[in-house]
């Protein structure tokens, strides 16, 4: 994102960075992508599915923000994951997530 307001980085000028553990009670996204990325297999197909539905009724004002995260980890909690993957297997949990997030919203908005 571009903001014309703030001056822009000057990376020649920077003489170091810093950088501290993230806070994955305040990111709990963060927390539950970590978590799919160290498990393998579908569970990163089925984090970033859920997550784009997830985000879309967010942006739809169909959910709250805070949600996003809720839906996410149900979907990965009750995926039933596939260690070494094909590439159908890959899309089927990809469409298995995206309808889980939306069985999930209709559960909760009936």
């Amino acid at each position: 994102l571009v903001n014309p307001q703030l001056p822009r980085l000057d990376w020649e000028s920077i003489e170091n960075l810093t950088f501290e553990p993230p806070d994955l009670d305040t990111f709990p996204c963060l927390k539950l992508a970590i978590e799919a990325g160290k498990k393998g297999g579908t569970y990163p197909a089925v984090l970033c599915a859920a997550d784009e539905v997830a985000v879309e009724l967010f942006l739809s004002q169909g959910i709250k923000f805070t949600d996003i995260a809720r839906l996410v980890g149900q979907a990965l909690e009750e995926h039933q994951a596939i260690s070494h993957p094909t590439v159908e297997e890959i899309m089927a949990a990809d469409n298995w997530a995206r309808e889980k997030v939306r069985q999930l919203i209709s559960r909760d908005n009936p």
